[in-house]
């Protein structure tokens, strides 16, 4: 009899630890900050190579298989150590200086952990909806590859006058290098910082009213509040896009829902919704796990159009120059 009872035991303890595993789990999921929020603090990656849209050969495949991963994340790794043993290429003075080369981008080589083929949810087949006639005009002008000559600095993008990054948004998205997010918290307040272009964000989640209707700001007027453990952020008030803009050429009346959800001590799930019926013909959904970086945030230097605006409308009254000479 003795001799069954560390084996009693033995049982009774497993039943006692099994039963606790959940709610440890469950405690270190829902970290808390000092005053009771949810703490959402820390350096996010959200490097992917898994696309905003889904590539339009993969039709209604809204997963990819483990195989298929593997394959794409391999592939990653492959074109990285390819490109990174190249021979250097040369330029040469009056010729075409090309882009960055591969030590500059930080693409990553992980697909997102659910496997999907598209950051994008909804609309189910993975894809950005068609854009308005409007939003057409103003999504082939965002860029300053489309002004042969700019008159003003007026005219060159926000993003080679350095106003705001590619990938800072708002909304966040991946793209090319600089890809993380700080979070701060404050019992009144949440700051998103993006490490491209050190865009902040200061966000009221103490209830209080946004901005008047007349008050444009190039990241828009966010308000957060929480629902249970996720941080919503409802953004309006975007400074006038209507040409140039540096968002896939939204307009001054999008909307902006942001959600953020900590699901464990590593990954941070961040959805946005945007609505902007002068732009697309639907609202659309995206979903992102970022990770966890343990790294600090890398300060990052703009440099307008990787010149400067003398050098580039100076070469703008250059070439007129050269024009009225011919």
């Amino acid at each position: 009899m003795t001799s069954g009872r560390p084996i009693v035991t033995l049982a009774l303890c497993a039943l006692v630890v099994s039963l606790a595993l959940p709610t440890l789990a469950m405690a270190q999921e829902a970290q808390k900050t000092a005053w009771g929020a949810p703490d959402l603090q820390g350096v996010w990656d959200f490097r992917t190579i898994t696309p905003l849209e889904r590539p339009e050969e993969l039709g209604e495949q809204a997963f990819l298989t483990a195989e298929e991963a593997a394959n794409l994340e391999q592939e990653a790794v492959d074109r990285d150590v390819r490109l990174w043993e190249e021979d250097a290429r040369r330029t040469e003075a009056g010729g075409n200086v090309g882009g960055y080369n591969n030590f500059w981008m930080d693409r990553g080589t992980n697909i997102v952990g659910d496997r999907r083929t598209s950051l994008i949810v909804d609309p189910p087949n993975g894809r950005i909806p068609p854009t308005t006639d409007a939003g057409d005009v103003r999504r082939t002008r965002v860029g300053s590859f489309n002004v042969e000559i700019p008159e003003s600095y007026t005219e060159l993008s926000n993003a080679d006058r350095c106003i705001m990054g590619f990938n800072a948004g708002p909304p966040i998205t991946p793209g090319g290098y600089n890809q993380n997010m700080q979070l701060f918290q404050t019992p009144d307040h949440v700051v998103l910082m993006t490490e491209m272009v050190h865009t902040t964000r200061v966000i009221p989640v103490d209830g209080r009213a946004g901005l008047d209707d007349n008050i444009r700001q190039w990241s828009g007027d966010s308000r957060g509040h929480w629902e249970g453990d996720t941080l919503v952020v409802e953004t309006m008030n975007f400074q006038d896009h209507d040409a140039y803009s540096t968002w896939r050429g939204s307009s001054t009346d999008m909307k902006l829902v942001e959600r953020f959800t900590r699901l464990d001590a590593s990954t941070l799930m961040y959805e946005f919704t945007v609505t902007d019926p002068a732009t697309w013909t639907r609202p659309w959904t995206a979903t992102h796990r970022m990770q966890r970086n343990d790294l600090p945030m890398f300060e990052y230097a703009c440099h307008e159009g990787n010149y400067s605006m003398d050098a580039m409308l100076g070469g703008a009254r250059a070439l007129e120059r050269e024009d009225g000479e011919q």
